[in-house]
């Protein structure tokens, strides 16, 4: 996503003013970034503040969490953006090339399923309805084949890439393994590219994060979902993230920075800092979920201790806590 972020003098000030403690590096140097077209708009914010602060240039590309972190285990970028945890083949290339990572959750999402405007049927669906779409090998095609209450008109399914964090998120979330997943759909890194499908189709569908929602929310309809049959069904929103009901499509994001340049160049170890000070403020601006105060206590802790490695064993996990993902990397 390519949306320059307006922000208001009195965070721009509180950002100037926060930095000001920190040591001042040479302008001379880059940051490298790259990887989640999610939290792509995140890392953008924090960058564009922290470059008019120190002068130092950060750059932020977008070709997907598991193309950052393809560039990440080469060595090639210092940090990378992902909206899943690092997976077992990423974590084997990681090592093989000797690249140790500090993995840092920085935000919230709501994963958002989503339907044109003139999709007045829909008023809900189950996370049962939604694995009947998007399973492998799904056969539904048709609006009334999900309920024979609805329509027969065609059904238009667009989603994330499979190079995607969402994609495995989502797959692993609705039905119950990261990359299972049905193929005929229309996919897209570019979260831009699935608003302008659904928007210009009037049985269209897609999921994909919730601050793109919101940035399009006058050309599509979100749908509440209900985790199981016969349960209520919520609507996406940062209140039912934070209380734990919006299930099972809250996931945290991630930030994962190369351990070697955390300790040895001053610029990243700057930035990162930068980062986990102002996301309370950034997150919230571009229309993500912060993390509560006491989770960013425990994350800043952590970058701190400079403590390598994943909470995770190579797959996403639904409903895990903050602090009890630091806690199992030791």
């Amino acid at each position: 996503m390519h949306t320059k972020f307006v922000k208001s003098f009195t965070v721009a000030t509180l950002l100037a003013a926060t930095f000001n403690s920190h040591t001042a590096v040479a302008a001379d140097k880059i940051i490298k970034i790259d990887g989640s077209s999610t939290v792509y708009p995140i890392t953008e914010a924090v960058a564009e503040e922290f470059q008019k602060s120190t002068k130092i240039k950060v750059t932020v590309g977008e070709s997907g969490t598991g193309g950052g972190f393809k560039k990440f285990c080469r060595g090639e970028i210092d940090i990378s953006d992902a909206s899943r945890p690092i997976s077992q083949k990423e974590m084997d290339a990681c090592k093989e090339a000797g690249i140790q990572y500090i993995e840092l959750p920085i935000a919230y999402d709501a994963l958002t399923v989503v339907v044109n405007n003139k999709n007045d049927w829909v008023k809900s669906l189950s996370a049962a309805d939604l694995k009947k779409i998007w399973a492998p090998g799904s056969s539904v095609k048709n609006w009334k084949e999900l309920n024979p209450a609805y329509p027969d008109k065609k059904m238009g399914l667009y989603g994330p890439g499979t190079a995607s964090g969402t994609f495995d998120y989502f797959s692993e979330a609705i039905n119950g393994k990261a990359k299972a997943h049905r193929t005929d759909y229309t996919p897209s890194e570019d979260d831009n590219v699935l608003v302008q499908g659904v928007s210009g189709n009037e049985g269209g569908l897609a999921y994909f994060g919730y601050a793109y929602y919101e940035e399009n929310k006058d050309k599509l309809r979100a749908i509440p979902i209900s985790a199981k049959a016969g349960s209520p069904a919520i609507m996406p929103s940062p209140e039912a993230v934070m209380n734990g009901t919006y299930q099972p499509l809250s996931r945290p994001l991630f930030i994962y920075v190369n351990a070697t340049a955390a300790a040895f160049k001053p610029e990243v170890k700057a930035f990162v800092n930068f980062y986990l000070e102002n996301a309370p403020a950034l997150v919230k601006e571009v229309k993500y979920v912060p993390l509560p105060p006491e989770d960013y206590t425990a994350v800043k802790a952590h970058y701190k201790a400079m403590k390598p490695g994943t909470g995770f064993n190579g797959t996403p996990e639904v409903g895990i806590k903050i602090t009890d993902l630091l806690d199992r990397i030791k």
